[in-house]
């Protein structure tokens, strides 16, 4: 798959990996829709980045949301040929507290819906768009890229909701590719380690320090673009399907 001329859902698009997705595929020659809440900055980025990127506001547990967003992009560009899942939101609380008090189910739930059945929800609607594509290189009609984390191998302290939704969408991945391999759809994911999103420049220096001690080689954390950079190879090198792909310098969690 061509990137230049191609057409992107990118949910969780307005920032983060998500967004990183975005301006790296725009440089490249792709058209994009972003799918994120209302409340996010996605309409203000669509603004800043012109006519080949449109805002699709969706709450990716919505399936009526995303159904009419993906077809707004799909109506918008004319096609839909990737799909990348950025959505997510990360959580942390212990399974027993130290007073006694159990985990909030709540949270847990709430975790598992925006993380796990949020990419599929938003995969079911890019795939249904997909399967109208004529055929290019080997037969294909579009890939779908979830991301999950290294959580979802190695999960942390506190990590039991985060970890499940990644392992979740982990698990998901070769049956989804199976499911539609008939049609020429492939599905891959991406595991990210430690990567330099908002999320992690709220976190304490010491926490900061200690995470990105768990990396190999090369002693940073991971960027946008270096994600970015991995949505692409996926996109040119059709062989690649049904698989999971760590991007962590080598890194593993520790228990905390």
């Amino acid at each position: 798959m061509h990137v230049a001329g191609s057409v992107a859902v990118v949910s969780g698009g307005a920032s983060g990996l998500g967004q990183g997705t975005v301006r790296r595929l725009l440089a490249d020659g792709a058209r994009i829709g972003i799918i994120d809440l209302p409340s996010s900055q996605g309409a203000a980025l669509a603004e800043e980045l012109g006519g080949d990127v449109v805002f699709a506001p969706a709450d990716v547990r919505s399936g009526a949301d995303v159904e009419q967003a993906v077809a707004h992009i799909a109506e918008t560009f004319g096609r839909v040929d990737v799909n990348v899942n950025a959505a997510g939101i990360a959580t942390a609380q212990r399974v027993l507290a130290r007073d006694g008090t159990p985990h909030s189910l709540d949270l847990f739930q709430a975790t598992v819906e925006v993380n796990l059945i949020g990419a599929f929800n938003v995969l079911r609607w890019s795939v249904h768009h997909m399967a109208n594509n004529e055929p290019g290189t080997d037969g294909e009609r579009g890939l779908v890229v979830n991301v999950a984390s290294i959580a979802g191998y190695e999960g942390q302290v506190g990590q039991a909701a985060y970890s499940a939704s990644k392992g979740g969408i982990i698990g998901m991945t070769l049956p989804i590719a199976r499911d539609l391999a008939p049609v020429g759809i492939r599905v891959m994911t991406i595991a990210p380690g430690i990567m330099d999103t908002p999320m992690m420049a709220g976190a304490p220096p010491e926490l900061r320090e200690r995470l990105l001690a768990t990396h190999l080689f090369p002693n940073r954390f991971g960027t946008a673009d270096d994600f970015a950079r991995l949505v692409i190879h996926f996109m040119e090198n059709t062989l690649l399907n049904g698989e999971v792909v760590r991007l962590d310098a080598g890194g593993r969690l520790p228990p905390k």
